[in-house]
């Protein structure tokens, strides 16, 4: 008899619904925040979802500051002008605003300002986490403007390391943001690529998680709803900005799969995850990319489950239905079927594929995929994503 043994988390509180962003003085004031740095990228903090946020905050006389400079792929140098804005403003809490980027550096300030380590230090490895002052930790509200990473709900974040150009995870329970205002009308604004994009991560999280071993049904009933919520509801959004309806689907959906994915990512992520460090490439767009070739190399080990999933979200034909429905949604959101489609002008010689399989085979979702990754599994994964061989 197999043992059962394992280890559960859940996410936070949530304010969920539209018009919810109007709390957000109110869950500043529930955090014991008074005076917080406003987290945000550059694209966001010249549209007038910020000033009008910002507004709310001017109105309740809450002192804040403004820090937008994050990479699409956030670096540590990112980091480090960030703690000195945050250090300079005497803040004494971060306001997390927009998509997975903002998010994961949001929380890094919160985390990193007050220790004296390098981040390096926390890496997600073992229990490296315990070498943090969690003491000087500072509280987090999340204000998700995308439906993807679903950061918004994690004790993670992403941070590119600049020179080994690789992706760290970096991880501590603290992390995990005090309050959540997911507010549906704040995803309206995003064009369809980045729509298509992040709604495709969601995806990866769920269905990764669903398939990663490991004993945790919670997380797979959260995976299995949230695959169906995206399926549903990433083309409605994607064809309509403004369906409020598809668009909360699609916010509930990326909430879960960041909490379904504490049982684990696999290779979709693995691969993404050093192209997107070597590429800048958009994170979610490239989990799309890689989604069916990674779904082909694990059928052995998941085509059982797969047909559950299919049978759940309506769809005919087993693992076969739920691949070619998987395949539909990519060309409906016009999703690149290759890398050098994805990534234009793409050269890759043998050195830099093998740099690739590397970086793959370490990468801390690796682990998670529920046929070993090895490297000429990695080299044969990159090789069929590079050519289009399913």
């Amino acid at each position: 008899m197999t043992t059962l043994f394992s280890r559960w988390n859940y996410p936070t509180t949530v304010r969920f619904g539209a018009g919810r962003i109007k709390e957000l003085p109110e869950a500043l004031a529930a955090t014991g925040i008074a005076r917080p740095l406003f987290v945000t990228d550059p694209g966001l903090a010249r549209l007038p979802v910020v000033a009008s946020t910002l507004k709310l905050l001017d109105e309740a006389k809450v002192p804040y500051g403004v820090f937008s400079e994050v990479k699409p792929n956030p670096v540590e140098s990112n980091l480090t002008a960030g703690i000195e804005v945050f250090k300079a403003g005497g803040h004494d809490g971060v306001i997390v605003f927009g998509g997975g980027s903002a998010l994961d550096l949001g929380k890094l300030i919160a985390f990193q300002a007050h220790q004296s380590r390098p981040v390096w230090d926390f890496e997600d490895i073992g229990d490296w986490w315990t070498r943090a002052d969690a003491s000087k930790i500072v509280p987090i509200v999340a204000v998700p403007t995308t439906a993807g990473t679903g950061s918004e709900v994690g004790r993670a974040a992403v941070i590119t390391h600049e020179a080994s150009h690789t992706k760290k995870v970096i991880f501590h329970p603290k992390m995990l943001p005090a309050i959540v205002i997911a507010d549906p009308e704040l995803t309206v604004g995003m064009p369809p690529f980045i729509t298509a994009g992040t709604g495709m991560d969601a995806l990866a999280h769920c269905l990764e998680a669903y398939c990663a071993p490991g004993y945790h049904p919670m997380a797979d009933g959260i995976a299995v709803e949230g695959i169906r919520l995206v399926l549903e509801n990433l083309p409605k959004a994607y064809a309509d900005g403004t369906d409020l309806t598809a668009r909360a689907h699609m916010m509930s959906a990326a909430a879960m799969g960041a909490t379904a994915f504490q049982k684990g990512l696999g290779a979709i992520h693995s691969l993404s995850h050093p192209i997107g460090a070597l590429y800048d490439t958009h994170h979610g767009m490239t989990n799309a990319v890689f989604m069916p070739y990674v779904l082909a190399f694990n059928r052995p080990a998941i085509e059982e489950r797969i047909a559950r999933l299919a049978a759940y979200c309506g769809i005919a034909g087993g693992y076969d239905g739920f691949v070619a429905a998987v395949m539909k949604l990519r060309g409906d959101l016009k999703v690149p079927n290759t890398l050098p489609e994805f990534i234009k002008g793409l050269e890759m010689d043998e050195a830099r594929k093998g740099l690739i399989a590397d970086m793959a085979i370490v990468d801390p979702t690796a682990g998670g995929n529920p046929v070993e990754l090895t490297r000429a599994a990695a080299l044969a994964l990159l090789e069929n994503a590079l050519a289009g061989s399913l």
